[in-house]
């Protein structure tokens, strides 16, 4: 929701200006709107392949709407699913697990250790579940990061179609304010698309990315200690040892 807030309130600031000076139609070029968004579009998709424009919506859309969570929760959680793992025995863990169907990466991890997979196999899937996950939101950020590269680039070219169709018609003064209209209005475009929509989705889907890898991999940790039966007081070191300094669990006092 502040992403959405901070978008609106960004946005809604210039419409205030626009209504302010009072002339908010003359923002409106539809020429302009067509060169910055249409080819900013198009030459996105030029950067990627047909496999990943089919994937990164979806990936781009789940990490936009995920909410980060704090890692020593996260570790936390799993010290405490392994202290009743330990109380209970693997097969008791089938209830608690249920329970973090919202979470498919931490309930697929659970399931595996109750599974008793082994260890070294249990690891390389997860691992793998990290890498391709982390991977396919690196190339969602890549399209926004592209996508705001490429709006300023357009709205450029337009101000230079702008001033051609100008400069070429210099003996009638009646095309010279739509030319200037299109000039100006689609370098407007293309800023404010890049620096208000673009670059700050790709922001905030970085950070999430990041936060969701990083929590991944204390699950995996985490997970890997229950399946072995480990003493929880150990999960606890090994989660430490991810962690920041700040941020260390200190749950056994």
């Amino acid at each position: 929701m502040i992403t959405l807030f901070g978008i609106v309130i960004g946005f809604a600031l210039i419409i205030s200006a626009m209504i302010f000076g009072g002339s908010p139609t003359s923002f409106l070029d539809a020429p302009s709107i067509l060169i910055v968004i249409g080819g900013t579009i198009a030459i996105t998709v030029v950067s990627f392949s047909i496999n990943d424009l089919t994937q990164i919506p979806r990936s781009l859309w789940r990490i936009m709407s995920y909410t980060p969570h704090d890692p020593t929760e996260a570790g936390v959680t799993m010290i405490q699913i392994s202290e009743k793992a330990r109380a209970n025995g693997l097969i008791g863990l089938d209830k608690v697990s249920k329970t973090y169907s919202h979470e498919p990466f931490l309930h697929k991890a659970l399931n595996l250790a109750i599974d008793g997979t082994e260890a070294q196999d249990m690891e390389n899937i997860l691992q793998k579940e990290i890498y391709y996950t982390s991977t396919l939101q690196s190339k969602s950020v890549d399209l926004l990061r592209r996508a705001a590269e490429v709006a300023p680039a357009m709205g450029l070219i337009g101000t230079l179609v702008g001033l051609v169709q100008m400069l070429g018609n210099l003996s009638d003064p009646s095309t010279i304010g739509p030319a200037m209209s299109v000039a100006l209005l689609t370098t407007f475009y293309g800023a404010v698309l890049a620096h208000m929509l673009l670059i700050p989705l790709a922001n905030k889907a970085e950070r999430n990315s990041h936060n969701e890898s990083t929590l991944n991999s204390l699950y995996m940790v985490g997970a890997l200690s229950i399946g072995r039966e480990e003493n929880p007081r150990r999960l606890e070191m090994q989660l430490n040892s991810m962690l920041p300094q700040n941020n260390r669990i200190n749950y056994y006092k």
